[in-house]
């Protein structure tokens, strides 16, 4: 299983929100290349980024952040946040991004999900934000009425091979993940799963492990030194 350290940006700057609320803003003192170097001596080797302006816009606000941070480390980087058009997708892997998640875009046009997947591949994934089980889009404000896990197997139907599901209700909380879900997801065949939200403890990266998760989005726990990220590393790659 992979370790992904994330860094959310708002303005330019870390941040971490609570349950997916714009309203509850920790900030950190940590600029986005810094963390992303620190977690590159961690022994970190893949880093996920959202930028939360543009996943609420539908534009990519911190684009220019995010390529410093592409620079900045040797990392596979995964972005999401206000990817909506092929232009965008071109211009982030152009500047370095490994792959490209793609969230309100997919449940509004599944078109576009099928033909990115067409054009770029594995470098398309799939970001599910859930709360209450139901699809939440444009930056989390909204909640619709679609089942999480039928629209995750519908994803499947389109060729996508990643899908990142994060339960918002866990976000930013350290009381830990929706473990239970993940081993619905597990049994989906042939889609790889990324855990995220609330993940904070090395026992909850053990269980992930054991079902066959993917990935594992590591947030608040580590700018709140919950979990060492060396150790976790060690552990998802070694158990």
């Amino acid at each position: 299983m992979l370790i992904f350290p994330a860094i959310d940006i708002i303005d330019g700057k870390v941040v971490r929100l609570k349950k997916g609320d714009y309203g509850k803003v920790s900030g950190y003192s940590i600029t986005p290349e810094e963390a992303a170097r620190n977690f590159y001596e961690c022994g970190a080797r893949h880093l996920h980024v959202v930028d939360l302006d543009g996943a609420a816009s539908g534009n990519a606000e911190n684009a220019s952040t995010i390529q410093k941070i592409v620079k900045s480390c040797e990392m596979f980087v995964e972005v999401g946040g206000g990817i909506r058009s092929f232009e965008q997708i071109e211009k982030y892997l152009d500047c370095g991004v490994k792959r490209v998640i793609l969230g309100t875009v997919a449940v509004k046009d599944r078109e576009f999900v099928e033909s990115a997947v067409e054009r770029f591949g594995d470098a398309i994934s799939v970001g599910v934000d859930a709360k209450d089980d139901k699809v939440a889009i444009n930056g989390w404000k909204e909640v619709t009425n679609i089942d999480s896990i039928a629209f995750c197997r519908s994803m499947k139907d389109l060729g996508v091979n990643h899908i990142i599901y994060t339960d918002i209700s866990k976000d930013g909380m350290l009381k830990g993940a929706n473990l239970e879900i993940y081993k619905v997801l597990c049994q989906t065949e042939y889609i790889k799963i990324t855990a995220s939200g609330g993940i904070s403890s090395l026992e909850e990266i053990k269980e992930l492990k054991k079902m066959g998760v993917y990935g594992a989005i590591l947030g608040k726990s580590l700018y709140e030194n919950k979990i060492d990220l060396k150790q976790a590393i060690e552990l998802a790659e070694n158990l």
